[in-house]
């Protein structure tokens, strides 16, 4: 896992790294490794004082899930996951070498599989999917604690 600390020449010891950058090969190993350097992360965060809930934890960690293992399948060649801590919030972003936007399915019950961009947008504060010069990024933001009137995600109850 390689940090990168934002706005900062030289990571310095012992401080938090608010941003970490992990290259993904693919293979067989490659999702749970995103998962748990996800969990490292803002497990790391949590150690040095910023506030972050299990259900933040939970769902980062199915976020990167989902995103990555969109990547891994359609996209040939590398991911880039990166995740930073922007505000009150994660921000997980899932590059790949796929120019083609993803798009969310209609909802169908008898689907079998394919759900996972309608779970990143349903537990997401906000999602985006941009074209870059090689490829695509993929930016969801996850409230790093919970709503005290207890919306899921900084989402407003129903």
């Amino acid at each position: 896992m390689q940090s990168v600390p934002v706005g900062k020449d030289v990571p310095v010891p012992g401080e938090p790294a608010i941003q970490v950058t992990v290259a993904l090969e693919g293979g067989g190993t490659s999702i749970a490794h995103a998962r748990h350097q996800a969990s490292d992360f803002l497990a790391l965060q949590a150690e040095h004082g910023l506030p972050i809930s299990q259900r933040a934890m939970d769902l980062t960690r199915l976020v990167v899930s989902e995103l990555v293992t969109n990547a891994l399948k359609y996209a040939p060649g590398p991911v880039l996951l990166d995740l930073r801590i922007a505000g009150d919030a994660v921000e997980v972003v899932v590059w790949d070498c796929d120019p083609l936007l993803p798009l969310a399915r209609a909802a169908d019950v008898g689907r079998v599989g394919q759900h996972g961009l309608e779970i990143v947008m349903a537990v997401a504060q906000g999602f985006e999917a941009q074209r870059e010069p090689v490829g695509k990024r993929v930016t969801a933001r996850i409230a790093l604690f919970d709503d005290p009137g207890g919306a899921i995600a900084g989402h407003r109850p129903l």
